[in-house]
């Protein structure tokens, strides 16, 4: 059977590929040139044909910037312009790694998809299902949450059983001429980001924007720098006049360039609602488990559609509900669907 193995050029998908080939599979690699930043794709891809050379599979490069910039990067733009704090990877999963590459791979006749994500895939009552990971540090069910079930179906995780500390020495052992571990750095949650996504925004954007700061009841208690540089549940970086104890944000109003402030229970709230991305249009309700960003504690929810929303009433409150932010819907250990957060 011909698998399409989506390679990064990190020790991961390098693994994944020889595991694919013990496991008797027809390896095709691809590579997919997302970004702009050219010194990091020549180190990838260096990495990458070493792999592809030793162990003697066809490797591709596709070209997607354009697609990427237009579905992701831009998105990721304006959704800080709208005061949201977007999740760039769930988005970058189903429309460019199973949705353009998944097309490409069925293109040049592979029947499987693979990748080196921390996840796993189960069948519950006949439908495959993602599940998390066995090694729950690095699980990276949740931003996988919008691929469709034809990718699903189609999907190997060569890792998903596997702790992530044992990868690397047995990575190391069985293709020694990989390099060594300092060669390969931890690849970073966000392609396109060096060091901070605000980098990213003042190439596009005014963030340096002094702007005032509300209480809770609209009064002005003190300034900030900007709107975009704050996250909901923030603490610093923002003044509050006479102050005595912690204050976080609460709010952004981008439209007036204000942040609300308030304490930490001001920051508690027992209802999610997100638009549907996922869950099928049988979904019926009931109670699962939920979460609401990628390293969140899930919490008991009972969860209720209504027309293109999800609706998500929380038995403990949350803290920090970020607008653009993922929830997703699980059943146990299996991700069942979810939506971006309003």
């Amino acid at each position: 059977m011909k698998v399409a193995l989506l390679m990064s050029g990190g020790v991961d998908s390098s693994y994944s590929a020889y595991l694919l080939k013990n496991q008797g599979y027809e390896v095709l690699g691809i590579y997919l040139k997302l970004h702009d930043k050219e010194a990091k794709h020549e180190m990838f891809l260096r990495n990458c044909t070493k792999v592809s050379e030793n162990l003697g599979f066809e490797f591709r490069v596709v070209e997607a910037k354009q697609e990427f910039k237009k579905a992701v990067y831009d998105e990721f733009v304006d959704s800080y312009k709208r005061g949201e704090t977007p999740n760039p990877c769930a988005l970058c999963n189903p429309l460019m790694k199973f949705g353009l590459a998944l097309e490409f791979a069925l293109e040049l006749g592979c029947e499987k998809i693979a990748t080196g994500h921390y996840a796993r895939i189960e069948e519950v009552d006949g439908v495959k299902r993602i599940r998390e990971a066995r090694d729950m540090s690095k699980d990276q069910s949740y931003f996988l949450y919008a691929i469709s079930q034809d990718a699903i179906n189609r999907l190997i995780f060569p890792l998903g059983d596997m702790l992530k500390e044992e990868v690397k020495p047995k990575a190391f052992e069985v293709m020694p001429w990989l390099g060594t571990l300092e060669t390969y750095k931890e690849s970073q949650e966000i392609c396109f980001v060096e060091t901070d996504y605000i980098d990213i925004l003042k190439k596009h954007t005014q963030v340096e924007q002094e702007g005032i700061v509300r209480d809770m009841q609209g009064n002005i208690v003190g300034e900030h720098k900007g709107y975009m540089q704050y996250t909901i549940g923030k603490r610093k970086g923002f003044s509050v006049r006479g102050a005595h104890e912690p204050h976080f944000v609460v709010g952004i109003n981008p439209k007036n360039n204000e942040i609300i402030v308030g304490k930490k229970e001001d920051l508690a709230t027992n209802k999610v609602e997100a638009i549907n991305k996922s869950l099928l249009k049988n979904f019926n309700g009931g109670e699962y488990k939920v979460k609401i960003r990628y390293r969140s504690t899930p919490s008991e929810a009972k969860i209720f559609i209504d027309g293109d929303k999800i609706i998500a009433e929380l038995k403990e409150p949350v803290y920090g509900v970020a607008k653009g932010q993922a929830l997703v819907v699980y059943q146990d250990d299996k991700v069942l669907g979810g939506g971006v957060i309003i």
